[in-house]
């Protein structure tokens, strides 16, 4: 975890360096990966099978990485005295940059709709938006800006 981009006040700042992005780009990437193994399948090249089956499991594998890295970077930030809930880590709410809740939340639709497409065919497609949407709440737990956590009776 990056420590210069895990505090309150990391987010979208106006006229900084675009936050984030490398998290959007990976997002995409993946979908590139996953439609291009498993749509030509899943139009009845057979060849493509274990290559589809291997990538769908290979990115489902990244989205448990991620889903790890997310959940320990919310834990720290927390522990720091952030206030972030399960809703404002996936970007639900808060100060987030509409281009990266589009690009973010885009490719998570791209990703679920490939899979509506290939599941029929390719049953290992429906594990994969897992990783879409971990990455989602790796791009909140490193870049979200949240509150500080108050306590209650504490002035």
């Amino acid at each position: 975890m990056d420590d210069a981009t895990a505090g309150t006040g990391s987010g979208a700042g106006a006229g900084g360096p675009v936050r984030g992005r490398a998290i959007e780009v990976v997002t995409w990437v993946a979908n590139v990966l996953f439609a291009g193994t498993a749509v030509p399948f899943a139009l009845g090249v057979e060849a493509m099978k274990p290559v589809a089956a291997a990538t769908a499991l290979v990115l489902f594998l990244a989205g448990l990485v991620v889903w790890v890295w997310a959940l320990a970077a919310a834990f720290v930030r927390s522990a720091r005295g952030d206030h972030i809930v399960v809703t404002t880590l996936f970007l639900v709410e808060g100060r987030v940059p509409a281009r990266a809740r589009w690009s973010l939340y885009g490719a998570l639709a791209v990703c679920l709709a490939v899979t509506a497409v290939t599941a029929p065919v390719d049953p290992f497609s429906v594990l994969v938006p897992f990783l879409p949407l971990g990455l989602v709440g790796l791009w909140g737990a490193r870049h979200g800006e949240y509150p500080r956590r108050t306590l209650p009776g504490v002035r």
